[in-house]
């Protein structure tokens, strides 16, 4: 099947019902771009960001790859970032995992998975350095789910080391970073408590 015909008609049926709730509601959202918030989250398909917190497009900033990873070597979550904090002024960084992460789960097997191994590796560095914690837990899903939890937080930890947001705090400019993490077995958010307003809240910060 060359063109996916059902999904076009599923797209025109879903623009129709925007409109009838809101008929300028196209014409305004193709005037300008002003969320509030960027989501980096989980490449997973069942963790769709604008729907899990019941927001329209135009309202949240995306960012998705596999398992939430925020690494230097990664030119285009970077780019992503500048763009949100830089030019859209967005106030709101969330970095959002789920339990049952396909990633996460991968990166704790002793096996190879091919090219996305590479990926992956950027997780096994939050295993080494909570290894100790996790393998206290005996149950395999205790342990990914606390994997997902700690991968969260050290990549909130990683958006605050970045020169982007580090700069952004230093001019004074409003922005918080914050942790959170989503179930796909009951559809809830839950927060970490982590969240970071400013650099001397960056564990290990020096002035």
């Amino acid at each position: 099947m060359r063109v996916l015909k059902h999904l076009f008609e599923q797209n025109r049926k879903w623009a129709e019902k925007v409109k009838e709730s809101d008929p300028e509601f196209f014409l305004k959202l193709s005037k300008q771009q002003n969320p509030e918030y960027l989501w980096i989250g989980c490449s997973d398909s069942r963790v769709p960001s604008n729907q899990i917190v019941g927001m329209l497009p135009g309202e949240i900033f995306v960012h998705r790859n596999i398992a939430n990873v925020v690494v230097p070597s990664d030119l285009n979550c970077l780019s992503v970032i500048q763009y949100a904090v830089e030019v859209l002024k967005i106030k709101h960084i969330i970095v959002c995992g789920h339990y049952g992460c396909g990633g996460i789960k991968a990166a704790m097997e002793n096996k190879e998975h091919g090219l996305i191994d590479n990926w992956l590796k950027h997780i096994k560095d939050v295993y080494r350095t909570h290894r100790a914690k996790v393998d206290t837990l005996q149950d395999e899903t205790e342990k990914l789910n606390a994997m997902c939890e700690l991968n969260v937080v050290e990549q909130v930890a990683n958006v605050c080391n970045t020169t982007i947001v580090r700069n952004a705090w230093k001019s004074g400019q409003e922005l918080s970073v914050h942790g959170w993490i989503y179930s796909i077995e009951n559809g809830i958010l839950q927060d970490l408590n982590v969240c970071v307003t400013g650099l001397d809240e960056i564990p290990g910060h020096q002035k």
